[in-house]
């Protein structure tokens, strides 16, 4: 999703009282508000197959997934995660999340540089936080960046499994591509297609 910079800074509990009745979603960063522009067909179509597997495998579990119009707390800031997943309801408020311990952003290119560096250095600041995971929707690639391993990145590409490790869950890089529409998912699926028919 685009930031658009709004050019007000307000207060805190202005911008929550203002995001209860606002007709676009903003986000709060260092005192100033930035409004969302709307979501691509493929970046909402990996944020929903995404919170689809995780809230499905999730199920009976204390963990709660939440796709983006659930906000963040992280620090004085605000932010729309496209998905995030919370297993500790403490400081929780109806609007808004302080402990996840997976956040996951979808990438576009007016936000790739931001969700890359300062909003992934903004996340990796909450002491909840298990893992960031960023989806790029032009290609099939998924980076993962984990505390365990002190930040450093992993890729995930059509054909692996993604092991979620703070929720001890795996899946298939090609469910979270279903029915996207870019160049690497329609070549996987042809060649998948072609594929010769293993013989048991």
């Amino acid at each position: 999703m685009s930031l658009n910079y709004a050019n007000n800074r307000i207060s805190e509990e202005d911008y929550l009282q203002g995001e209860l009745i606002a007709e676009f979603k903003h986000e709060f960063i260092d005192g100033e508000v930035y409004a969302m522009a709307g979501a691509s067909e493929n970046h909402n179509l990996l944020s929903g197959n995404l919170f689809a597997e995780l809230k499905g495998q999730l199920k009976g579990t204390p963990c709660r997934t939440f796709i983006a119009d659930m906000k963040v707390k992280v620090g004085d800031d605000f932010f729309y995660p496209d998905v995030m997943v919370v297993c500790d309801k403490n400081n929780d408020s109806e609007y808004y999340k302080q402990s996840p311990v997976i956040i996951v952003e979808v990438l576009s290119p007016s936000t790739r540089k931001f969700d890359k560096n300062a909003k992934r250095l903004k996340y990796q600041a909450i002491p909840t936080l298990e893992e960031y995971v960023l989806i790029d929707q032009t290609i099939a690639e998924i980076e993962v960046f984990r505390r365990k391993e002190h930040w450093q990145s992993f890729y995930y590409y059509l054909g692996d499994t993604i092991t979620f490790e703070s929720l001890g869950l795996t899946l298939l890089v090609e469910d979270i591509y279903y029915q996207v529409d870019n160049d690497d998912v329609m070549a996987f699926l042809q060649e998948k297609a072609q594929a010769p028919v293993q013989s048991s």
